[in-house]
C-alpha cells in the first residue's frame, strides 16, 4: 500500500501499464489496485460516515443508498480526497497525451446496505435522466470508483459490467446519430439501447483500487449477499471528463475511443 505522499510521486508509484490501457479500450473498464493507502481509505470511510450520520438512511433500509453532493467554489472535503489520492493525475494515463481530466463538480457517495438479493436486471448509462440544463445529455469521458471497502468477493455490491458496450453503444450512435443518446424512449428501460450486451462481469478488488469505467460502458448496481453484521459496501465516483469535452461531445460518442490512449 501506498503511504501519504506529494502529487508529484504518485505518478512513479501508480502506475496504469500499456497492457491495463489495451483492457480499458477492449473492455470498456479495469480496475488499478493499491492507489489509496490504508490511511487514505480509513480517512475518506470518515468522510463517508460523517456524511451519512447528517443524512441517514431509514433504520431498516437495506439496499443501495446514494448521496450526491455538490462540490461549491469553496471546495468540499471529498474533492480535496480526490486531489490528495491523485485520482485525476492517474486518469489523465488513459488519455490521450494531448488531453488532461478536470477536476469534478460533484462525487457520488455509493452505498449497498445487506442483506440486498437483487441482481441487476439490466445497464444503465449516465446522465441522460435528467441531462443538463441546456439539454445536452450530461456525458462524460470516464467513471472513477474510489473503492473504501474490499470487494474481492463477488455478490457483495460490486459494480456489474457489460465489457465491450462501449463500443457497440458508439457504433449505434454512429449510426443513428450522437443525439439518439438523448433520446431515452428508444432504449430499453434503463436506459440503455437495444445492442447486444453480451454476459455481464462483477469489478472485484481490494479496498483501496480505483475503477475507472468509460462512459458508455453498461453497468449497473450488484447485488450483496452478506448479512448486516457483514457492513455496508462504500464506493465514491467521481465522474471525469477530459479537457474539451463538452465542445466535442458528439464526436466522442459516436467515437468512444477518441479521447484515450493506445
Amino acid at each position: 500500500m501506498l503511504e501519504d505522499t506529494p502529487l508529484d510521486a504518485l505518478d512513479c508509484m501508480v502506475t496504469i501499464t500499456g497492457e491495463m490501457r489495451t483492457a480499458f479500450r477492449q473492455q470498456g473498464f479495469v480496475v488499478i489496485p493499491g492507489v489509496l493507502s490504508d490511511e487514505q481509505i480509513a480517512k475518506g470511510r470518515r468522510m463517508v460516515a460523517a456524511m451519512l450520520e447528517r443524512k441517514p438512511c431509514a433504520d431498516d433500509h437495506v439496499g443501495p443508498y446514494f448521496l450526491w453532493p455538490r462540490f461549491p467554489s469553496t471546495g468540499h472535503p471529498l474533492l480535496s480526497f480526490y486531489q490528495e489520492t491523485g485520482i485525476g493525475k492517474l486518469a489523465d494515463q488513459l488519455l490521450r497525451t494531448d488531453l488532461a481530466v478536470q477536476d469534478p463538480d460533484s462525487a457520488q457517495v455509493a452505498t449497498t446496505v445487506p442483506p440486498w438479493p437483487h441482481p441487476p436486471g439490466g445497464p444503465h448509462v449516465d446522465g441522460l435522466t435528467p441531462g443538463e440544463e441546456d439539454g445536452r445529455p450530461g456525458t462524460f469521458s470516464l467513471l472513477a470508483g474510489v473503492w473504501l471497502t474490499d470487494h474481492d468477493r463477488r455478490h457483495r455490491g460490486n459494480l456489474w459490467v457489460w465489457p465491450g458496450t462501449h463500443l457497440r453503444f458508439g457504433q449505434y450512435l454512429a449510426e443513428f446519430g450522437a443525439d439518439a443518446l438523448a433520446r431515452v424512449e428508444e432504449m430499453n428501460p434503463g436506459p440503455y439501447p437495444k445492442i447486444e450486451l453480451g454476459e455481464p462481469t462483477q469489478a472485484v478488488g481490494r479496498a483501496g483500487s480505483v475503477l475507472f469505467a468509460h462512459y458508455l460502458l453498461a453497468h449497473n448496481i450488484g447485488d450483496h449477499d452478506g448479512v448486516a453484521e457483514t457492513g455496508r459496501r462504500e464506493t465514491v465516483y467521481y465522474r471525469l471528463r477530459a479537457s474539451g469535452h463538452r465542445e466535442r461531445w458528439r464526436e466522442v460518442v459516436t467515437d468512444p475511443l477518441a479521447e484515450f490512449r493506445s
